[in-house]
């Protein structure tokens, strides 16, 4: 023991702990860069970039590093460029440590759901915005453990920098040990120092890790990663007309706009400017035709219930008019402009397709919610104000709170998305599309994912928007009761074809197409009539 406790305190091994970890923190930097550069390669558009990464990654993942280190070392200098042991040893550690390092980054990148990017897009957000404020900060929660892992990977192989001459603690031990011949002590105190090295950076890891949990409560002093302390300024709910319910529990009021209302309304709608019109739209998938010169127009003020079978191309339709879908033939305009195209007629490149999404406005309210999973329901509508539509903090922040407590949810401005039920995501989401105050809100099937129980209280709020906003609306949706309190028309899609465009009332009592006929049956037309509002 007392010669263990020697050998632990002998600066000589000291000494190669401090080449260790100079070679394990280039080896590590170095890796980065490269591992940055390769998983943007592969995560890109180019093709020819995406395979040579592959090829780097195929190579040097699969030779072993004691070969890399002695290329390095040996090899480079016949083309004329000789390095120093630790400069060949960083080298080698760094080109062996970026294909893993690159792997971890495009696993983080990629395991971000795909349909916050989507929403994130819908939202007007430019991909670097994306990349900033979606997935980045969600990517790095998800590959700090991986990355801890390979940081103490990379401080166990620096230890075959020996081969090369490097004076590092292994090459250090074994030195001392073959002069004095007590190999035990002299690597079981080596063993002991990688351990405690080994044992700081998982140290930092968790460190790291708690700085990053979303769940910490507020005032529990951990350090605040990537979200913003909620501003002070909070609209109070007397301050605007609340439209939900607070508990799920309580029973919501439902109010049926009368039929007078409703022609009234229809015809204010169909005098007014056309805000979205569809010409000859077509779109295929392959082989399959999922929209078939479809034609549309929809005026200012207008309520459009989209109805039709499942593979109809309801949500297609939906996203074309957005542009987060390419189209093959036809004319999109949104408030009479070519959403995507500039005035010469090209293509809009991704960034300026955002930004001009963000400008002509125009809202979507997605199945399956896709709210920021990083983010509470206040940042989830505030967030995007600043980042895409440049409002300050504050009156982003009282703008997400007035919007808030207008769908019944004032009091969860702080929870994050996995704490809220189904319908208060929704009830969430359809805030953070009114936010900016859009020309037209596009909704698919903003109930299909909710449990039945769930479906009223989204569905209130989305009457109340139609009913006291005038807001215009294209929704896409199955609950024929719905469509007939709230919309003004029926548009009845099938095999990507319009088969019924009319009032209602018309369309929901009397259809003309045998299709139209059979869906509505099928989906019990009738008894959605009669039943009471």
């Amino acid at each position: 023991m007392a010669l263990f406790i020697h050998y632990l305190s002998l600066p000589y091994l000291w000494l190669g702990v401090g080449f260790t970890l100079e070679v394990t923190a280039l080896g590590l930097v170095g890796g980065l860069a490269i591992g940055l550069l390769l998983a943007g390669m592969q995560l890109g558009r180019i093709p020819a970039l995406a395979a040579l990464a592959r090829g780097y990654t195929v190579v040097f993942r699969g030779t072993p590093l004691i070969l890399q280190l002695v290329f390095a070392y040996d090899a480079l200098p016949h083309i004329g460029l000789t390095l120093t042991p630790v400069a060949a040893a960083a080298l080698a550690l760094s080109a062996n440590e970026a294909p893993f390092i690159a792997e971890i980054l495009r696993a983080g990148v990629i395991g971000v759901d795909a349909g916050q990017i989507l929403a994130g897009q819908a939202l007007g957000m430019t991909p670097r915005v994306l990349m900033r404020r979606v997935i980045a900060p969600q990517a790095i929660r998800a590959i700090v453990p991986a990355l801890g892992n390979e940081t103490i990977s990379a401080l166990k192989n620096s230890s075959l920098a020996s081969v090369i001459a490097v004076p590092e603690l292994t090459l250090r031990s074994t030195q001392l040990a073959s002069s004095t011949f007590d190999f035990f002590s002299i690597f079981f105190a080596s063993g002991v120092i990688y351990l405690l090295l080994t044992g700081g950076i998982s140290l930092l890891q968790l460190l790291f890790e708690a700085a990053l949990d979303l769940d910490r409560r507020a005032g529990s002093g951990r350090i605040a990663v990537w979200r913003k302390k909620p501003s002070a300024t909070a609209a109070p709910a007397a301050s605007v007309s609340p439209v939900a319910v607070e508990s799920q529990s309580e029973k919501m009021p439902f109010h049926v706009v009368a039929g007078t209302v409703r022609e009234e309304r229809h015809a204010k709608a169909t005098g007014e400017d056309i805000v979205v019109e569809i010409i000859k739209l077509h779109k295929r998938y392959g082989d399959q035709i999922v929209l078939d010169h479809v034609d549309l127009k929809v005026h200012r003020g207008e309520v459009v219930a989209l109805l039709g079978p499942s593979g109809s191309g309801k949500s297609t339709l939906l996203r074309c008019i957005n542009h987060l879908e390419e189209w093959d033939a036809g004319i999109i305009r949104v408030g009479g402009r070519q959403l995507g195209y500039g005035v010469d007629g090209r293509k809009l490149s991704p960034r300026d397709i955002a930004r001009e999404r963000a400008s002509i406005g125009v809202g979507m309210v997605f199945q399956q919610f896709h709210l920021f999973a990083h983010l509470t329901a206040r940042q989830n509508i505030a967030g995007p104000l600043q980042w895409v539509h440049g409002l300050p903090a504050a009156e982003a922040d009282q703008r997400a709170m007035t919007l808030l407590h207008r769908v019944g949810l004032g009091h969860r401005a702080d929870a994050l998305p996995r704490h809220l039920s189904g319908g208060q995501q929704q009830r969430v989401a359809i805030a953070r599309a009114l936010a900016p105050n859009p020309s037209v809100l596009l909704l698919d099937e903003p109930t299909s994912a909710l449990d039945p129980e769930l479906v009223e209280e989204v569905l209130e709020v989305i009457r109340l928007l139609a009913e006291q906003d005038g807001l215009t609306m294209i929704i896409a949706t199955h609950q024929l009761r719905f469509a007939r309190d709230v919309a003004d028309r029926i548009v009845f899609l099938a095999d990507g074809v319009v088969k019924e465009d009319g009032p209602t009332h018309e369309v929901l009592t009397r259809p003309r197409d045998p299709l139209t006929v059979r869906f509505l049956r099928v989906m019990g037309a009738q008894q959605a009539m009669e039943m009471p509002g």
